[in-house]
């Protein structure tokens, strides 16, 4: 199979890349962005469906916000969680297509 040449991608590009998939690289962040992908979710709803104590689900999802990689948004008392990254998704859909 041949490839077309393609321009180097800049080392500031793959910089950012390899520090997002860092912050991905973790099965359990890569399925809180699975489930944000399909709705907004609250800690608690993401940490049960996952099935890990809300405590460290709340880790993953500051990591993951202090990253932007994730937004959140107060409705009352009740704070949820969204997916504020493109590439976030784009690697979701990669593993979705591809799986490992």
């Amino acid at each position: 199979m041949s490839r077309a040449r393609h321009k180097p991608i800049p080392i500031e590009a793959l910089e950012r890349t390899a520090a997002m998939l860092r912050v991905l690289a973790h099965p359990q962040r890569l399925r809180i962005v699975e489930l944000l992908s399909e709705k907004r979710l609250t800690v608690g709803e993401l940490a049960a469906a996952i099935g890990i104590p809300p405590n460290a689900c709340s880790q993953h999802l500051n990591l993951m916000k202090a990253r932007g990689l994730l937004a959140s948004v107060r409705d009352g008392k009740s704070i949820f969680y969204t997916v504020d990254s493109p590439n976030a998704l784009t690697v979701i859909d990669c593993v979705r297509k591809h799986g490992m």
